[in-house]
């Protein structure tokens, strides 16, 4: 259980009826960091408070300058028993035969949310939620981070024992050990070398290798380096981070490979592993800073109802969230779980309504403010920018670690043709905060060229090369470049106009000529009802922008399929001769994997079509 990713559920199975009534008293109890909702004790709530900040320490600790603080605070769920948190958790593990999860670890674009029981049984019943959560402290490093480091840290990290006055790191776990001591361990070159698209990241048993061996070599690292006072493995983590081939940057950091497989599979047959323990005693936590207040059962069902929604479980979600309605129709939760419902729908005018209705209600939700802001974009009438901006200097003000908002804003701006400085102002700090998204980038350069800084907009494209992944992203940029130099070579004497429109598109004006400076492609948002197709193969380059537009290919036995869905929320996901073992994130785990995918033609010809549906096969 260790890709518990919940963007999408899937399979939709059999799911028992649900008492909808809360308990009769829930608790939302906060600390600077996380957020606990519970049905038992207020004791029970600060306990597992103290648990989550020492954990945050413990990452702080270890990596000083990583941000041990998501953009999206975590949302941990507690209930007492195996009974409530069946009701919450992916329909997945509702069916016969599935693991009996102690907690779990649900990541969105937008939403963290952790389910606990506090009935849990066995030695580390948590480990998928420390699991999970160190994947979310590495998620800034995906970018450059190699996938069997990603996967080892998190295998290293998932058995700590957060005691009261330390914590115990670093914890063998029995079953890599095991099945490495009856198993032969891979080539390090080709350990090294696995990405998503890998099969010894996407078959079962392959898979088992994988893992385990990431593990076992993270351990040796980690061990071999404190006990020697060498940093090999640090040392290799800023060679990977300057985009150095992970093989390559093995060799420099690891040396000679062949000595360090000899001593890997000295190490798994010895037996002798270590742990760390980290006095957390001194750690700046101040337990009376923790708040507590009462939740009402309504209150408690509009959190609920929420968790549902991302789990997939819509209908028993949208029947708690009418009774929630009906109860209190003012509930500002409610409104915002609606609004992000209608959204996924891909209805986005219910959606505004939803969402203008909780921000009229005082919503304090940075989600609401932001949706409300993008929803009401895109038109022509000016008329609600007023409306727009106030709800995205709250967005700002509520979460300034959430960077879309930033971005969104400074569009805004340009394409009103005012505040020009702060527009790019608020480009730097949406950059800041997310240095990896390449759109950021080429929104910055279209502002500075809004403000006729062409040398500056160019700088900006040039770095941004370093951050397109895909030859389509990459010939973006490009030609992008190439018309800045088009503009520049117009000459000073004549006036220029660039304009930034809500999708994206920059017209720039001149007294001659038109250039159209084109963003990211927008694909048609319309109804799949063109004649349909279905394409067998590998799901291969798939790539997604904010908030759920999906592109890929099949590579089929007679040429590439490129399909596309402006709403991956909506793709029928199902597996024909497999069960998943976790909720999938399309973005991430689809990459590699066969499938059956049907797809309706689109009026966009630059794609093969929309995707309806996809069968996974193994």
């Amino acid at each position: 259980m260790r890709r518990l990713l919940a963007y999408l559920a899937a399979l939709l199975l059999a799911t028992p009826s649900l008492a909808y009534s809360a308990p009769e008293q829930w608790l939302q109890v906060t600390s600077p960091h996380f957020t606990v909702i519970t049905s038992a004790s207020d004791k029970q709530a600060r306990h597992l408070l103290d648990q989550f900040e020492r954990m945050r320490w413990m990452f702080h600790t270890l990596f000083p300058k990583s941000k041990v603080d998501p953009p999206n605070p975590i949302v941990v769920i507690a209930v007492k028993n195996h009974a409530g948190f069946q009701q919450l958790e992916p329909p997945a593990y509702l069916a016969k035969g599935q693991m009996d999860l102690a907690g779990l670890f649900l990541r969105s674009p937008d939403k963290n949310y952790v389910l606990l029981r506090f009935d849990a049984a066995g030695e580390h019943p948590y480990a998928t939620v420390y699991h999970e959560y160190t994947h979310l402290q590495f998620s800034d490093a995906g970018e450059w981070m190699p996938l069997w480091l990603n996967e080892g840290f998190a295998e290293f990290v998932q058995n700590t024992e957060i005691r009261d006055k330390d914590v115990l790191l670093g914890e063998p776990s029995v079953d890599d050990i095991l099945y490495l001591r009856q198993n032969s361990l891979m080539p390090l070159t080709t350990l090294f070398k696995v990405d998503h698209q890998s099969p010894y990241y996407h078959e079962e048993q392959k898979g088992s290798v994988f893992y385990a061996e990431s593990w076992a070599l993270t351990h040796y690292l980690e061990i071999t380096d404190h006990d020697k006072g060498t940093h090999r493995l640090t040392t290799y983590m800023q060679l990977c981070s300057q985009h150095q081939d992970p093989l390559v940057a093995a060799q420099t950091a690891f040396g000679d490979l062949k000595q360090l497989q000899q001593a890997l599979e000295t190490y798994v047959r010895a037996g002798d592993y270590k742990e760390f323990v980290l006095n957390s005693a001194a750690a700046p936590i101040d337990q009376s800073s923790y708040k507590s207040s009462p939740l009402t059962g309504t209150q408690a069902d509009a959190f609920r109802a929420d968790v549902l929604v991302y789990v997939q479980r819509t209908k028993e979600a949208q029947t708690l969230l009418d009774a929630v309605l009906k109860a209190d129709p003012n509930n500002v939760q409610a409104h915002e779980t609606m609004g992000y419902l209608a959204f996924r729908e891909g209805d986005r005018d219910s959606a505004r309504n939803w969402y203008e209705q909780a921000v009229k209600l005082d919503s304090q939700s940075y989600l609401a403010h932001y949706y409300f802001a993008v929803m009401s974009m895109g038109g022509a009438d000016s008329s609600n920018h007023a409306a727009i901006e106030t709800s995205l200097r709250a967005s700002i003000r509520l979460n300034p670690s959430f960077a879309p908002p930033y971005d969104v804003l400074a569009n805004l701006f340009s394409m009103r043709h005012e505040n020009l400085d702060e527009a790019h102002t608020l480009n730097l700090q949406a950059i800041q905060l997310d240095p990896t998204n390449l759109y950021y980038r080429l929104n910055a350069s279209s502002v500075l060229m809004t403000m006729s800084r062409y040398d500056d907009a160019a700088a900006v494209l040039r770095t941004a090369l370093n951050f397109a992944r895909s030859p389509s992203e990459i010939e973006m940029v490009q030609s992008r470049l190439k018309q800045i130099k088009q503009i520049q070579s117009l000459g000073a004497s004549q006036s220029a106009m660039v304009t930034a429109p809500p999708n994206g598109v920059v017209d720039v004006q001149t007294t001659e000529q038109v250039v159209d400076i084109v963003a990211p492609p927008k694909h048609p948002t319309e109804l799949a009802t063109g004649p349909r197709h279905t394409a067998v193969g590998v799901i291969r380059a798939v790539e997604c922008n904010y908030p759920a537009v999906i592109d890929f290919q099949v590579e089929t036995t007679a040429k590439p399929v490129a399909l596309y869905s402006n709403n991956y929320f909506k793709i029928d996901l199902s597996a024909a001769n497999f069960t998943p073992t976790a909720s999938m994130n399309p973005c991430k785990d689809l990459d590699g994997m066969k499938a059956k995918v049907q797809y309706a033609e689109s009026s966009d010809k630059t794609v093969d079509g929309q995707v309806i549906s996809i069968e996974l096969r193994k």
